[in-house]
């Protein structure tokens, strides 16, 4: 083993490579900027006898990782045989990796291949005692690494608690403006952008309501729809499935800009309780927001197969056979004249044959008219509608009530809260009552938290209150919803539209005398509700329903029971 000063006798005429790195551009304002880096290592390399054979300088990358190409440029060269420098010379360690076994990983398979790593501040040999001073260096360095972590994110969240931006690509639709001047520092908001914002409103009101041709559009019809009419993205790119959908699902739109979701290393989702949500301008109303979030929903496969939302055919998905509860599947076939048939026929007959169902086909344009006339003319009555809305509207009621009582109890418990408070502030002024006791301390600290807690809760409560599910049903609402719907159930171009369909009926159960209707009173009131806000009839559908299995008299379903002649 060699010491420090044997390595440098031995060293001369040796190969050498510069590695200079900064995590920040305020980092390279100071001591360990890039150009004194280099200046220092030229002159260690010129007094040690090395010859400087190239340079490797990594602006603006985080050492808690190798995700970085110069220094895997470096790695890799250093690895090859021959390698092309025999040492690595760094400022410090902590230059090289601020994690302690990677910095050994690396440090080995540069030592396999005869390359040395060695340090302008921190010389070692590569005896026992050396090798572990310098994994106890490197050791402090990944847990200083990780305490300056903390307190940037620590620093962070308050600035997104107080508002301000804290970096990065603001979302489409909104700008960064300077808000105010902190010292030397510049603090930073979000404020709506003009031009852009009015294609973030675009794109919610084609997915909810279409271009005016058609019914809603889904994530991909919208993106064709953008990039076909020339608007494009903020860096005029074209826009693609991830970004319309992340426009849609982004509550920064309804004010609420969520921050610190994810953790820096491995993109791991974080607990609810660690993310900052921050105010910023709103773009989008919380009603459209939240139609928006359950027709995503209805949509998602998980609930709802992929070919009940791609299928042309209309009651793909909601139509059961009544005798197996099997899906009602499309099959064709050609008559004499070579005339296509089109029939709607229990799956598991056409897998099994009638030993396994005696369920029966029925033409698929017969059915679909049989359903859509029978919505149109029994159900889009304002007086029918109103009758099977009662119970639900009760039980609504009924909770919206309890709500409001909840919140009048946590707004008692705010003031309170606050009187005591204010009783121990006034107590520690006039001297009664030492700051510096414990038990005050943890007292405040408790009340405190009671107080955040119930605000919090009651902040909630309101919103709640507040949005667009609990505003009053009236005569006008019901009617205007029946009007509309029935005028847009049917296709200008012939046909019906499936997700208008959809939004009234959830299931469809076909008898050998008999086909059934079946609706979900909770889902009628949900899509009266957001059409009411946003002039469609299909806001709020949902397909969580494809699965259950009404019962005749069932208080929270609508059964309609269609005879066959």
């Amino acid at each position: 083993m060699k010491t420090a000063s044997q390595q440098q006798q031995s060293a001369k005429g040796s190969r050498a490579v510069l590695y200079l790195r900064v995590s920040t551009a305020r980092q390279a304002e100071h001591d360990v900027s890039i150009p004194d880096q280099r200046r220092q290592g030229e002159a260690y390399c010129a007094s040690r006898g090395y010859e400087l054979v190239e340079t490797f300088v990594e602006a603006g990358a985080s050492a808690t990782n190798d995700k970085r190409p110069e220094f895997q440029r470096m790695i890799e060269e250093g690895t090859s045989k021959p390698s092309p420098f025999d040492v690595v010379v760094v400022h410090s360690f902590s230059r090289f990796f601020r994690d302690h076994f990677e910095l050994e990983f690396h440090v080995r398979r540069l030592a396999k291949n005869g390359v040395r790593l060695v340090s302008i501040t921190q010389e070692m040999g590569d005896d026992p005692m050396h090798v572990m001073m310098r994994q106890i260096m490197s050791l402090f360095d990944e847990y200083q690494s990780k305490e300056n972590a903390k307190h940037v994110l620590r620093a962070m969240n308050e600035n997104a608690r107080q508002g301000f931006w804290n970096g990065a690509l603001p979302p489409i639709g909104y700008r960064i403006v300077a808000a105010e001047q902190r010292g030397s520092k510049t603090k930073k908001k979000l404020e709506v952008d003009p031009l852009h914002a009015d294609t973030v409103r675009l794109i919610y009101r084609l997915f909810l309501q279409g271009n005016g041709t058609s019914g809603p559009m889904g994530v991909k019809s919208i993106a064709c729809h953008l990039n076909e009419n020339r608007l494009f993205t903020r860096d005029g790119g074209l826009w693609g499935l991830a970004q319309i959908h992340a426009v849609l699902t982004r509550t920064t739109y309804i004010g609420e800009h969520r921050f610190n979701t994810r953790s820096f290393k491995g993109r791991a989702k974080k607990p609810e309780d660690e993310v900052v949500v921050m105010a910023v301008p709103a773009i989008i109303e919380r009603k459209t927001f939240d139609a928006v979030q359950a027709r995503l929903k209805s949509r998602h496969p998980m609930v709802t197969p992929p070919r009940v939302t791609t299928s042309p055919v209309l009651l793909t998905g909601i139509c059961f056979c009544a005798k197996c509860g099997g899906a009602m599947t499309l099959r064709t076939g050609k008559g004499c004249a070579g005339t296509m048939y089109r029939y709607y026929t229990c799956s598991t007959r056409a897998r099994q044959g009638k030993a396994g169902c005696q369920g029966k086909s029925i033409p698929m344009a017969f059915l679909d008219d049989l359903v859509a006339n029978h919505l149109e003319k029994r159900l889009l009555k304002p007086e029918r509608l109103t009758t099977i809305l009662e119970a639900v509207l009760g039980r609504r009621q009924e909770r919206t009530q309890r709500r409001r009582e909840h919140l009048g109890e946590l707004k008692r418990k705010i003031t309170e809260t606050d009187q005591r408070l204010n009783r121990l502030y006034d107590a520690i002024e006039a001297g009664v009552t030492d700051v510096n006791d414990p038990a005050l301390k943890d007292r405040m600290a408790g009340l405190k938290a009671i107080k955040d807690q119930a605000t919090t809760d009651a902040e909630r409560i309101k919103a709640s209150l507040d949005s667009v599910g609990n505003q009053p049903i009236t005569p006008e609402m019901v009617a205007t919803f029946a009007r509309a719907a029935r005028e847009r159930m049917r296709d200008p171009r012939g046909g019906y539209r499936r997700d208008h369909l959809r939004a009234l009926a959830q299931r469809i159960e076909v008898a050998e005398k008999e086909v059934r209707i079946i609706g979900s009173k909770s889902e009628l009131l949900q899509t009266l509700v957001a059409a009411s806000g946003e002039e469609t009839a299909v806001a709020g559908v949902r397909s969580s329903v494809l699965k259950w299995r009404a019962a005749p008299g069932d208080d929270e379903n609508y059964v309609y029971a269609i005879a066959l002649l």
